[in-house]
């Protein structure tokens, strides 16, 4: 009677437990106790990274952004358990930085976990978003380069709200997120939205320059001339006419 044959193959260690072991290495010197703490803060963002659902293709973006966040925050622990020469003041600083960005990664997932929680609760007939704090969310995360997550923030914003007074901002946050990536192509189709959904909209103007620009930056030398001009006769008093005047050579 033959014997099973046993898998001998090497079974490959779980990433989130690899993130553990490296986190809980020895830690030397007189600042253990605060590396501990943050191993501690690691440890418990490592199960909620390992248990998120994954809801949508922006939660899966942001999982795969926080998890080389988890990385470098594993470096800068094994960094300074080898710099056993440092100063004081050296460790300090490090445990302040890496606190800090400690909060920032946690504070993305309470808003990860507050969007997949919000459809059961609008089943409820619960209000689930603060309209103003989505925007001011969004502009936030523009301002700190984490565009891809402005642009899903800023295009839910629109499709959510698309009569609120910010929806035309929203709609140049957009296009924000392409131009501050050079992607001019897609700038220039979301700038030109505004225009053409909130005609009215305080960001008309700004929305006009930028476009202009992005025409400029693809070679339509043409297009942007015009849409320039437009901007100049429609908003005589808005700054962006001003910018516009300078780049058409007017008085």
């Amino acid at each position: 009677m033959s014997r099973p044959v046993r898998d001998r193959r090497p079974r490959r260690a779980p990433v989130g437990a690899a993130l553990a072991l490296a986190a809980a290495l020895p830690l030397a010197g007189c600042y253990s106790p605060q590396l501990l703490a943050s191993r501690g803060g690691l440890d418990s963002l490592r199960v909620r990274v390992d248990t998120l659902m994954v809801r949508d293709s922006v939660a899966y973006a942001l999982l795969l952004d926080t998890r080389h966040e988890l990385d470098a925050q594993r470096d800068v622990l094994l960094s300074t358990r080898a710099s056993t020469g440092s100063t004081s003041q050296e460790v300090s600083d490090q445990m302040s930085r890496l606190g800090a960005r400690l909060d920032e990664v946690m504070g993305r997932f309470n808003r990860l976990e507050q969007k997949s929680t919000a459809p059961s609760t609008a089943a409820a007939g619960t209000p689930t978003l603060d309209p103003g704090a989505a925007y001011e969310q969004g502009a936030q995360d523009l301002t700190q380069g984490h565009y891809t997550l402005a642009l899903q923030e800023f295009r839910d914003f629109v499709t959510r709200f698309p009569t609120h007074d910010l929806a035309d901002n929203a709609q140049y946050g957009v296009g924000e997120c392409f131009f501050a990536q050079a992607k001019f192509d897609s700038a220039s189709v979301e700038y030109a939205k505004v225009d053409k959904s909130w005609p009215g909209g305080d960001k008309v103007p700004a929305a006009l320059y930028k476009l202009a620009l992005c025409q400029d930056k693809l070679g339509q030398a043409s297009d942007s001339k015009q849409t320039l001009e437009s901007l100049v006769k429609r908003f005589p008093l808005a700054g962006e006419a001003q910018l516009a005047r300078e780049r058409l050579g007017q008085k």
